[in-house]
């Protein structure tokens, strides 16, 4: 298994630099589905076709510091260790969602679909590094960032799809126990979370996963359940136990 980056920044910037019009919208369904509605041609769904001036300014600012290039080189890398899946290539597409200014997007939910809902997109052989407009970017966040979808994308091939809270751990914590992800909280800061963990990681219910993983201001933005979840979260717990 390769992977490789499909460059897009490109595209994008000339997209926002265009009229938000009927047209503007529908060249990007072409660019997003190809002739076929049903289809998808490239998964650029994390961007707002009709976004402002603001979002165009930060894809500048991703094309500025040569984030496909950065990309490309960790791909690269990445390549040189001994994948599975044989002569898979894995297609890369930067997606970039804006969370300050459009209704198009909700962080969370956006999130976590990014993370745990990748299906559809690992079945046509796609990868989607998520990036957000309330981001301040640099190259190490854009290869840490590459490589933790990277390497959702290898565990979703090599296991079963995500269902239970266990399941949802487990693929975290291999995504930071790859990249080398440590948090600096005391031992005694996941006794919550972790009780919490082992009463429900059998459960697939969707309020406990997401909240487990996004704590209760995000559920209560939402009008979900909260459970209590604040200060320590799942991905907090996952990179405490991948060190």
């Amino acid at each position: 298994m390769k992977f490789k980056l499909i460059p897009i920044l490109d595209f994008i910037e000339d997209l926002y630099g265009k009229p938000r019009s009927r047209e503007r919208f529908t060249e990007y369904l072409f660019k997003l589905q190809g002739t076929d509605k049903n289809n998808l041609e490239i998964p650029i769904m994390g961007f707002n076709p009709m976004a402002k001036e603001q979002v165009l300014q930060k894809i500048k600012e991703l094309r500025n510091i040569g984030t496909e290039e950065t990309i490309s080189e960790t791909l690269y890398e990445l390549n040189f260790k001994p994948l599975k899946q044989g002569s898979k290539i894995i297609k890369v597409v930067p997606n970039l969602a804006d969370d300050l200014g459009g209704a198009w997007t909700n962080r969370y939910v956006t999130d976590f679909d990014s993370k745990f809902k990748i299906n559809a997109l690992v079945r046509r052989d796609f990868c989607t590094p998520y990036f957000w407009t309330s981001e301040n970017y640099d190259k190490n966040l854009i290869k840490k960032r590459t490589l933790a979808y990277a390497y959702r994308t290898i565990y979703w091939l090599e296991n079963s799809e995500l269902k239970t809270l266990e399941d949802h751990l487990k693929q975290e914590t291999f995504v930071s126990k790859q990249i080398n992800e440590v948090v600096d909280l005391k031992e005694e800061s996941f006794d919550f979370i972790k009780a919490f963990y082992e009463e429900n990681k059998y459960k697939d219910d969707y309020s406990i996963i997401f909240n487990f993983f996004y704590e209760d201001s995000a559920s209560l933005s939402l009008s979900y359940p909260t459970y209590g979840i604040k200060e320590v979260n799942g991905f907090d717990y996952a990179k405490m136990l991948a060190s």
